[in-house]
């Protein structure tokens, strides 16, 4: 006679440290309180200690620098960027910093980044290494701690709000890209700023759309789910979806790229709108978002336009600046003609610069087109000494190497790349509005490069992107600490601790690995002299270092 076996019962977990974290949390809401403004202290004062080290070295112009820390400069002092004589950059560095020739230089980006730089030369002098990089290492840290706010408002969680900020506070692409006077920096934190933003507005959109729904219903009383209405209500009073779009006008003001994120944020706050609509049972609810469109049109774009013509004000208000008056002599006609003519000259300025954008072809060999920049092909060197002598300060024989190397965290970065997929199935399984911001991040930093294949681009421009993508890992990760999604285990049942127990310790192991990989990387990528031997370990693929 055969029998059956018995079937094997996993033996209950012992509720691992993060379980009884958020138990204690959940019991005494003060406890999540505490932790909600420690959490963000420590990791945004880990991010500053990490990009503020070391930062007035080297005592050089770094890539892109030797245009953006003169130019930045010359706005400061003249309200205009100013053409610059021959071998300005050594004589710079001497202390002939008041060398400019007062007359104009066509420069391709809009004046607020340079402002931003110029602001730290003003206050720590302008032959300042770190006076000139103070501002980026200040804007590096502080997107550390908007990220966090961001992960926080989409997580509802002081936990997986902390590992997406740490991972950025630590990550080498941040790192090296707050401690290089370039402008990228500062478009990564407003365009994390308008997300949060978006965020804040998108949070209490059913709610507050209900209530006013209720308020014109004559059903008073009844749940939001059985009131019907032809028309919902029009909302003006949405302070967040101005916020997003001083944000996202001032993320334009410093790069052109930040116009994408405009426009994938009012396309996003329209569409989660009329869909707010459809679920509270708004009969009319295509027409009817569209009158709020219009609404939200109002709130969101004129300020984003006002703030990226002030961030203009030093070049209208002056007369050196570069075009400044190419209108004078020949106005326009037609559709322009209305305009002052120092608009119509900003108007052919901007031509100009977009002419330049769209024909940049130069060569270069650190350049790597869009399509690369997931497989991390080619990250950025952008400074490189090596001294045979080992006299560069690190104490090797055999000489040392200083390098500031765009490299994001190689396994965060993977891991990453490979949870936007993840994001994109979650998505379209879920349609979870969170999952979908995050998406829309990666949708508006990454993909309209790959409409310019031809034109010159680098992996550093990434650190746009880098928050959207670890927000993306944060859910993966947020997803295997749960025990997977689809965990056909009761809630509470001893498989179910099991596999929580589990993914927790797998979260936990990848976190630490991430740290050690990140420990690894960081002297090259913040120009710290390491041994010529400890470098060449980080060759890792033949296209890097």
């Amino acid at each position: 006679m055969s029998t059956v076996a018995e079937p094997q019962l996993l033996p209950a977990a012992r509720p691992t440290l993060y379980d009884r974290w958020s138990a204690r949390a959940a019991a005494n809401p003060r406890i999540a309180a505490r932790w909600g403004w420690i959490a963000p202290l420590l990791v945004t004062l880990v991010a500053a200690v990490l990009r503020f080290a070391n930062l007035s070295t080297p005592h050089a112009l770094v890539f892109d620098e030797t245009y953006y820390v003169k130019d930045s400069w010359s706005q400061w002092v003249l309200g205009f960027s100013s053409t610059w004589p021959e071998n300005a950059d050594a004589r710079f560095l001497n202390g002939e910093t008041d060398i400019f020739t007062g007359q104009g230089s066509f420069v391709v980006h809009p004046p607020l980044g340079k402002y931003l730089i110029g602001a730290g030369m003003a206050l720590f002098g302008a032959d300042s290494t770190f006076g000139w990089r103070f501002a980026v290492a200040l804007f590096g840290t502080a997107t550390v701690l908007v990220l966090y706010f961001l992960a926080h408002a989409l997580t509802r969680s002081v936990v997986f709000a902390t590992i997406a900020s740490g991972l950025m506070a630590v990550d080498g692409l941040a790192i090296a890209m707050s401690r290089v006077a370039i402008l990228d920096i500062f478009v990564a934190f407003f365009v994390v700023l308008a997300f949060w933003f978006a965020a804040l507005d998108r949070r209490r959109l059913d709610e507050r759309l209900a209530t006013a729904m209720l308020a014109r219903s004559p059903h008073k009383g009844r749940e939001p789910a059985t009131v019907s209405l032809r028309w919902g209500a029009v909302m003006w009073n949405r302070p967040w979806v101005v916020a997003a779009g001083v944000a996202a006008g001032a993320a334009a003001s410093v790069k052109w790229s930040g116009l994408y994120v405009l426009a994938g944020l009012g396309v996003y706050l329209v569409v989660t709108d009329a869909l707010s609509r459809r679920r509270l049972g708004v009969e009319l609810w295509p027409f009817d978002a569209v009158r709020q469109a219009v609404v939200t049109f109002v709130l969101f774009v004129p300020v984003a336009f006002v703030v990226y013509l002030l961030s203009w004000t030093g070049w209208l208000l002056t007369d050196g600046g570069y075009d400044r008056h190419s209108a004078d002599a020949e106005p326009a006609t037609g559709l322009w003609s209305w305009a002052p003519l120092a608009l119509q000259s900003l108007w052919r300025y901007h031509q100009a610069i977009y002419g330049f954008h769209v024909g940049l072809t130069t060569d270069h060999s650190y350049e790597s087109p869009a399509w690369q920049w997931p497989l991390l092909i080619r990250p950025t060197s952008m400074y490189f000494h090596q001294d045979p002598f080992g006299d560069a300060g690190c104490g090797w024989a055999s000489g040392c190497v200083q390098n500031i190397y765009s490299m994001p965290n190689p396994l965060v970065w993977f891991a990453g790349v490979a949870a936007v997929l993840y994001a994109v199935y979650r998505f379209a399984v879920a349609r979870d509005w969170h999952l979908a911001l995050v998406l829309l991040g990666i949708g508006v930093t990454y993909v309209p490069w790959l409409l310019y294949p031809e034109r010159t681009t680098f992996q550093f421009y990434t650190v746009v992107v880098l928050p959207f993508l670890l927000l993306a890992l944060t859910f993966a990760l947020r997803d295997i600490a749960r025990g997977g999604v689809a965990a056909s285990a009761v809630p509470g049942s001893p498989e179910s601790s099991y596999r929580r127990a589990t993914g927790q310790r797998l979260v936990i192991v990848f976190l630490v690995v991430a740290l050690l990989v990140a420990a690894f990387w960081y002297p090259v990528v913040n120009g710290i002299a390491v041994p010529y031997e400890f470098y060449r370990l980080h060759n890792w693929v033949p296209t890097w270092i």
